[in-house]
């Protein structure tokens, strides 16, 4: 039963017991990455990829369009509201820019050439997910002055730590609503299965949520981070059928089974959630955050989507992409 994220004292706990790495994981995973041969970075930059921003001077025509910045970074437009999605444009996914894993291209346009944007969705305070140079930057823009700011429990405060007012702040709970955009979209906060922190001592301080973005006439759900559990079927049943279900496929190892999910578990999931309608591959092809060849993510995708039939929905990054019912897309930008 879908509900309330449940404490253990002051740390929000997992739908189902779940096991989060700790630092004798790190101490395996060392003499892994030494062995590694996996092209885990690109050898050329892929791109460059430029957003051409005239294109937001027209409305999509379907309703439904969709900007990959790359990673968990999306800008949406949904049936006439405006949501850009865990923005991370700083230059890496690390508590310090001079060290961590570094972007693999640079952001397909600059925060400054955004259009108008009605809310800004937060999923969780992992740097990958919440760049502080990026909030910094969008907190201080004229722009965003009537900007609300949509995340989960306790998450706020790091928003307003980065210069984001309280006023234009709303947490969530698991299963809670908040309606933004003149009405036009409804967000609600489904629980995930996976952490937070921004630090190993303070781990699972604030929650993580993925969302159901629901306009007038479109459904998406954002998976953000999550690694596989039964709850998938009942979010499908309570808030589908989604038009969208954008999917984490990146950053997957079974050392982390329970927190990431890959390729297998992304397909899994989106059976789970009802399989109807495209599935976005995300959280990939931006970051070197696991074992695995960069690559490796889509490829194993794409040969996955054509064994269960499923109807992928992968662009080129920084692409204003209309979504178009039944209509699948390749962009393999990657090769």
């Amino acid at each position: 039963m879908l509900r309330n994220a449940r404490r253990s004292g002051q740390k929000f706990l997992n739908p189902v017991l779940t096991s989060v790495g700790e630092w004798n994981t790190i101490l395996k995973l060392l003499p892994l990455y030494l062995k590694s041969k996996e092209e885990k970075v690109p050898r050329q930059s892929p791109g460059p990829f430029k957003t051409d921003v005239s294109t937001y001077l027209t409305p999509p025509a379907s309703g439904l369009r969709v900007t990959w910045m790359g990673h968990s970074s999306l800008f949406v437009e949904i049936d006439g509201a405006n949501v850009l999605i865990d923005p991370v444009w700083d230059k890496r996914a690390s508590p310090v820019q001079w060290a961590g894993p570094r972007r693999f291209f640079p952001p397909p346009l600059s925060l400054e050439h955004l259009p108008r944007i009605d809310v800004v969705l937060v999923s969780h305070d992992h740097y990958d997910h919440l760049g502080e140079a990026t909030i910094r930057k969008l907190s201080r823009m004229d722009s965003m002055s009537q900007t609300r700011w949509v995340t989960s429990l306790g998450v706020g405060g790091i928003l307003q730590r980065f210069g984001v007012d309280r006023a234009q702040i709303s947490e969530m709970d698991w299963t809670q609503s908040v309606t933004v955009g003149e009405g036009a979209l409804e967000v609600t906060a489904v629980p995930a299965r996976h952490f937070s922190g921004r630090t190993m001592r303070n781990r699972f301080e604030t929650l993580w949520s993925a969302f159901v973005l629901k306009g007038r006439e479109h459904k998406i759900y954002f998976g953000a981070d999550s690694g596989w559990w039964e709850g998938f079927a009942e979010i499908g049943a309570t808030y589908g059928p989604f038009d969208l279900t954008m999917l984490e496929i990146g950053a997957f190892h079974e050392l982390w089974a329970d927190i990431h999910m890959g390729p297998e578990g992304a397909a899994r999931a989106f059976a789970a959630l009802g399989g109807k309608g495209l599935m976005m591959p995300i959280h990939w092809g931006l970051f070197d955050l696991a074992l695995h060849g960069w690559k490796q993510p889509i490829q194993r995708m794409l040969e996955l989507a054509a064994e269960q039939q499923i109807l992928l929905w992968s662009p080129e990054p920084g692409r204003p992409t209309e979504v178009v019912e039944e209509t699948e897309l390749h962009s393999g930008w990657w090769r």
